[in-house]
């Protein structure tokens, strides 16, 4: 198997794909260098042993500079003329390309008109759905691995089958938009400046120095690295923000703020309007804790 040195990725977990691959018997040679591999390196390193050409899209990191990559399109001819497949791992789980997401974030159809044999990616992230590993391509190569002994041993269950079934209906149906992860993405910051608004207000009088801010929402590091959307938040100062971050994560209901510039921030694009009473609660009894363990 042949894969760029620059797309020996660690994933969470600390899942790493040399040791995934050492795991499953294949024999991993790598190619080209950290920040540039050519095709060259590719044709170079083909034998007649190569079972699979490997193409990782590094969907937690970015390499930016003086890098370079082969496309997917001369990578397939070049598998194609060995006759080995290409296996593409987009990682962030891009079905179709979509507005608001940088252009250098493959898309599952993309990589498959451009010839990969086999794509994988996450059911959660940029699809939207549960946790879950998904591999779509040829059809020979889907059955050969549906056959395997492991894949029955890793398989969904039937409550991520029927989520899966719900999302990828969603797409069929035009409404990806009704999807969580996508109405976040998309939705105008003066909507999020509002319930910004409305929570700094229902703590005012139990709680000094809370003022709404512009801040910016990210994807997450798994998920669009580097890409921010702008967006509106809650800043609350606090003479102890890291544990008072501790008490929010520990409540319950359970929430998770950011710590800037020695501040506590609530981003209110992930909260819906219906949650905004509890958020409301949750940081008024974590200020309360905060405030008894310190006269203690």
């Amino acid at each position: 198997m042949l894969v760029s040195r620059g797309e020996l990725i660690e994933i969470g977990g600390e899942f790493r794909i040399p040791d995934i691959m050492a795991a499953s018997g294949a024999k991993l040679v790598e190619v080209g260098t950290t920040n540039r591999t050519r095709l060259s390196d590719y044709k170079n390193a083909i034998t007649g042993k190569t079972g699979l050409l490997l193409k990782v899209h590094p969907s937690n990191y970015r390499v930016v500079g003086f890098a370079q990559q082969p496309s997917t399109r001369d990578l397939a001819d070049l598998a194609h003329k060995h006759d080995v497949p290409l296996l593409y791992d987009l990682g962030s789980g891009l079905l179709r390309r979509s507005n608001g997401v940088p252009q250098e974030e493959p898309a599952a159809d993309e990589a498959l008109a451009a010839g990969a044999d086999l794509v994988c990616f996450s059911g959660d992230k940029l699809l939207g759905g549960p946790q879950a590993g998904i591999v779509v391509g040829r059809t020979d190569l889907v059955e050969k691995l549906r056959r395997d002994p492991i894949a029955r041993a890793v398989r969904v269950d039937k409550m991520q089958v029927a989520a899966l079934e719900t999302v990828l209906s969603a797409y069929t149906q035009g409404k990806q938009h009704e999807l969580p992860v996508w109405r976040m993405l998309r939705e105008p910051a003066s909507h999020v400046r509002e319930r910004a608004r409305a929570l700094a207000k229902s703590l005012d009088g139990e709680l000094e120095g809370a003022s709404v801010v512009e801040c910016e929402s990210v994807a997450g590091g798994g998920s669009l690295p580097g890409f921010g959307v702008p967006s509106f938040a809650v800043r609350l100062e606090t003479s102890d923000p890291e544990r008072f971050a501790a008490h929010l994560r520990t409540g319950q209901p359970a929430v998770f703020c950011r710590i800037e510039e020695g501040a506590v921030l609530f981003d209110l694009r992930t909260v819906s309007p219906d949650d905004l009473e509890r958020l409301a609660r949750a940081i008024s009894y974590a200020m309360e804790s905060d405030d008894g363990r310190e006269e203690e």
